[in-house]
């Protein structure tokens, strides 16, 4: 089971990782926007030095590495490590079998908006499973971990500067696009991790809650609080089932409840934290 989770833990943050190379190497680094992060420190410095982009990346997620292992703990480093070397390899790879001089199109506008939901879809996959792809995202981490902030507010603090550099580096346009880019990632990242850590809360009021009950802990593996309700309107004495799942798992709950009873009175809500 360890393993299973492990897996599906690996394979899930480097398909995030795979979406971020894409984001950065296809839109953002050939239209100069730098919306913070070490990729926006690479495109800046890729254009006021010989040096490749891939290159700066690579170079300065090796240092801010061992920021995350004294800050972080060992588990969260080896996945960054892991995150930060795939970011580096992918951007290479990018960089050597897809080589673009300029933007894909003449739309900055569109490019930024694929640039920023491909990198901020692959930021939040990683940050849900406590890694991320080095650089500023570690320090974001830090800053999430030791105070109150969430990680869209982290990554704001930490990468306005780098961004709001892009001003004088590629000039207002960019700059402007640069900034959009920044808050719109900020505000991708918190919905998406939102989503993802969401749950479906059931409360069922039904004649046939043994079978439900059944079905929750036998089928699903969840546990459930039921209690005995009495119908104000039909005097009937039923029972109330309150429990939590997944957005899949309610798929199935769902479904199950209806084929169980079809006259079950069910409430269903989305659940932002469990505790």
């Amino acid at each position: 089971m360890k393993i299973r989770k492990t897996i599906k833990e690996y394979s899930l943050i480097s398909f995030g990782v795979l979406l971020l190379s894409v984001g950065v190497s296809i839109f953002k680094i050939p239209n100069g926007f730098s919306t913070g992060g070490v990729s926006g420190i690479g495109t800046v410095l890729g254009k006021l030095t010989p040096l490749s982009p891939a290159l700066w990346i690579s170079s300065i997620n090796i240092l801010l590495l061992i920021l995350g292992f004294i800050f972080l703990g060992r588990q969260t480093g080896v996945k960054t490590v892991y995150c930060s070397l795939l970011f580096s390899a992918l951007t290479w790879l990018f960089e050597l079998f897809f080589p673009l001089s300029g933007p894909l199109t003449d739309q900055p506008l569109l490019e930024l908006v694929y640039a920023m939901l491909l990198t901020s879809i692959g930021s939040a996959l990683m940050f849900f499973y406590d890694a991320s792809s080095g650089g500023t995202d570690i320090i974001a981490l830090i800053l999430k971990k030791y105070t109150n902030m969430n990680v869209g507010r982290a990554l704001l603090c930490t990468d306005f500067v780098i961004a709001a550099s892009s001003f004088f580096v590629f000039g207002v346009e960019t700059g402007l696009f640069s900034l959009l880019g920044l808050f719109a990632k900020a505000l991708l990242v918190d919905s998406v991790i939102d989503n993802l850590y969401s749950f479906k809360y059931f409360i069922v009021i039904t004649t046939e809650g043994e079978k439900i009950e059944k079905f929750i802990t036998d089928n699903l593996h969840h546990g459930a609080t039921a209690h005995t309700a009495h119908g104000v309107f039909t005097g009937k004495e039923k029972v109330m089932i309150h429990t939590v799942c997944r957005r899949m798992e309610a798929i199935l709950l769902r479904k199950k409840i209806k084929e169980i009873d079809p006259e079950a009175f069910t409430i269903i809500t989305t659940s932002s934290e469990i505790i």
